[in-house]
């Protein structure tokens, strides 16, 4: 993880979206790039002025290993318990691309709850919210918390519903992550 910018020149043409509106672009070979955030397997970098989201896969364009999902298991028996607490492990490493915090330390997610789905395997339901409804990295950000649950060994089907009551505050953010803004 990282929160120091650095300055690097895109080797080839690379996929990214525009931040906050979500957009698909390619961000051409020889664009000089300053990363701002490399966090949860993405990268947010500005690149003339703009900002972008690189998924990991693309970390080569930016000098870096790509990153690949792999299926994550974790200690003893796969129970719903041991599922449940591995989710919440996996939500902490969701990161709004404008905000150097998780999604659970920014008090997006509301519940994770895990059912059973089959022979020992699982169904993960998560509700969660956006810091404002008109976010257009939204769907992104669901759309990457679902993969990463899906990863998750005894798991077969994740639903993640953004949702818009409560409304999202700043009383929701976890004490840690308001002290590492600045907010206490």
């Amino acid at each position: 993880m990282s929160y120091a910018r650095q300055e690097v020149i895109v080797n080839r043409d690379c996929p990214a979206v525009t931040v906050p509106y979500g957009s698909p672009v390619t961000i051409e070979e020889g664009c000089s790039a300053t990363i701002t955030q490399q966090l949860g397997g993405s990268y947010t970098v500005v690149v003339e002025g703009n900002l972008y989201r690189i998924e990991g896969i693309d970390g080569d364009a930016l000098g870096f290993e790509p990153t690949e999902e792999q299926k994550l298991g974790h200690d003893g028996p796969v129970t719903a318990q041991s599922v449940e607490d591995y989710a919440w492990s996996v939500l902490s490493t969701c990161y709004d691309p404008e905000i150097p915090i998780d999604i659970v330390n920014l008090g997006l997610v509301y519940s994770c709850k895990v059912l059973p789905a089959s022979n020992e395997q699982f169904r993960i339901e998560v509700q969660m919210t956006l810091t404002a409804p008109g976010c257009g990295m939204g769907t992104m950000i669901a759309d990457e918390a679902r993969s990463k649950l899906l990863s998750i060994h005894g798991v077969e089907e994740v639903t993640v519903d953004l949702v818009w009551d409560p409304p999202w505050s700043r009383e929701m953010i976890s004490e840690p992550a308001r002290l590492q803004m600045g907010l206490l």
